[in-house]
């Protein structure tokens, strides 16, 4: 979605025009990709704008600073309320939200401890990520010949900037092959997670989905699944997931605060199930965007209202 730049960007703790947030090209994050971030929606409910889980998203954002020795210079509540006033300053209804803390301008070389922490905040309004009619009619994946990360390596759980390079790879790959989306395995050859999303599995009425070792970034939105599944009385199993069980599943769907919950229709132009979106699916989006849109009563306290 293209930015209309007419709004205001929370920067290190004040409000600046969007035009105006800029950084320094010898800043550290843009030759080391040293930046945690966070993606959030907010939704214009029933009841005025409403953001989407946002304490536990600021948290992980913490958390993602903790494993690279970022140490924040704000508590989780002064994020929070800088995040409500940017969607409430812009005049925000339904939006897409991007905390982000980077490394900035001071001197250059890998190692980043001398360098100053740049927070910054910026909403704007966003569509469907895999695109409107995804929601309904699916969308057509392809395991990706990028594997993600072993643990080792990078540190999955942090949602860092440099991951998403990794991402990138599979993500361009998978639309030059005629794909909407990646379906990436991890360092062992099992299911891992798509480019910039969890994955669920419908197989014989049961949901699965790849458990948090095989190198996935632990969703958010992955969890309220778990927990709208787990209410509605359908058993939920966290393990390994081979790639053939891809080919077999009753019912894909991907979840992620963009991608919210999107049926995959085929995998490697194998259909998935009838092709359509499933019952399983269908029910979990029904109850889902019932809450978030303020049609159903929130019991489970997700929605922090901006007013």
């Amino acid at each position: 979605m293209a930015f209309n730049e007419n709004g205001r960007i929370w920067f290190n703790g004040k409000f600046v025009d969007w035009k105006d947030a800029n950084i320094h090209v010898l800043s550290h994050v843009v030759h080391y990709g040293s930046s945690v971030f966070e993606g959030i929606r907010c939704y214009n409910t029933k009841n005025g704008p409403a953001i989407f889980r946002l304490k536990e998203h600021v948290e992980r954002l913490f958390d993602s600073g903790k494993i690279y020795r970022m140490e924040i210079p704000y508590t989780v509540d002064e994020i929070c309320d800088a995040i409500k006033e940017t969607v409430k300053i812009n005049n925000l209804k339904d939006c897409y939200i991007r905390p982000v803390v980077f490394r900035g301008y001071n001197e250059l070389g890998v190692y980043p401890l001398n360098c100053p922490l740049e927070v910054v905040i910026a909403a704007w309004e966003w569509g469907k990520y895999l695109g409107e009619d995804a929601i309904e009619n699916g969308v057509d994946v392809g395991v990706s010949t990028w594997r993600r990360m072993a643990p080792n390596t990078l540190p999955n759980m942090a949602k860092a900037g440099a991951n998403y390079m990794n991402s990138q790879l599979a993500k361009m790959e998978s639309l030059l092959n005629g794909f909407n989306e990646a379906i990436m395995m991890d360092y062992g050859g099992s299911v891992s997670e798509g480019s910039g999303e969890n994955i669920f599995l419908v197989k014989d009425d049961v949901l699965y989905t790849p458990h948090s070792s095989l190198s996935i970034l632990s969703g958010i939105t992955r969890d309220s699944v778990t927990k709208l599944a787990k209410n509605e009385g359908i058993e939920v199993k966290e393990e390994a997931i081979p790639r053939e069980m891809l080919y077999l599943a009753d019912e894909i769907f991907m979840t992620g605060t963009a991608a919210e919950i999107t049926p995959v229709r085929s995998v490697d132009k194998i259909t998935v199930g009838n092709g359509k979106r499933g019952p399983v699916t269908e029910k979990l989006q029904k109850k889902f965007f019932n809450i978030v849109e303020g049609e159903e009563e929130d019991n489970f306290a997700w929605l922090t209202f901006i007013d």
